[in-house]
């Protein structure tokens, strides 16, 4: 029997990354760095400042079902940078991606309810939310390949319904869910069906 402080027998750690382009239901975390701005409406402590003094969001992402369940990935939601604004461009495209992603709304929706689902109070809206996401690599500090999250995928995309499974309903024929939208999403829904119920639906649901 082996003594329980002797490792050299033990299984050595193999965890293949997950392929390219492979599609995920993940939920997203993000880990607070402690950095403020009032002027940006930055609050709370979301946000980090790197040493390069880039702000951005440090994402954590598990993988909720399927064959890589449990798995953790990472990346950074670029907020801005003193390099100029494409940093802080590609975060807020991907912010808005996973917003669409998590509340079933096409890209194309601009309906009231659509674009109060793109408006969040804080950050703090973000952490929690669950979407479809593609896996990409980059590489890391050390030069070595890992998996992370990029590209939100939203409801236009043929795999979305897949990944998302039944937690999606249905906004203009395209999926929706506004059962998981925060607070404020909710009630500019409500009051959309309130303004201009067709058919028995409320107005986001046309």
């Amino acid at each position: 029997m082996t003594a329980w402080n002797n490792f050299n027998d033990a299984e050595s750690p193999s965890f293949a990354l997950i392929p390219k382009g492979t599609l995920v239901k993940v939920r997203m975390t993000i880990k607070p760095g402690g950095y403020n701005d009032a002027n940006q409406g930055w609050l709370h402590g979301w946000a980090t400042r790197g040493d390069s003094g880039a702000v951005y969001l440090n994402g954590e992402f598990v993988v909720l079902e399927g064959k890589y369940a449990r798995r953790k990935l990472w990346s950074l939601i670029g907020l801005h940078s003193d390099k100029g604004p494409t940093w802080g461009q590609m975060g807020r495209s991907f912010i808005k991606g996973a917003l669409n992603s998590a509340f079933g709304l096409h890209p194309n929706d601009v309906s009231a309810a659509a674009q109060a689902g793109r408006c969040i109070e804080s950050f703090a809206d973000l952490d929690g939310l669950v979407f479809a996401g593609k896996v990409d690599w980059e590489k890391d500090g050390y030069g070595e390949d890992k998996a992370v999250i990029k590209i939100p995928i939203m409801p236009d995309h043929p795999g979305y319904k897949e990944v998302m499974g039944s937690a999606v309903g249905s906004v203009g024929g395209h999926a929706a869910s506004s059962a998981h939208m925060p607070a404020h999403v909710g009630h500019a829904a409500q009051a959309a069906a309130i303004a201009s119920p067709v058919a028995g639906r409320p107005a986001w649901a046309q």
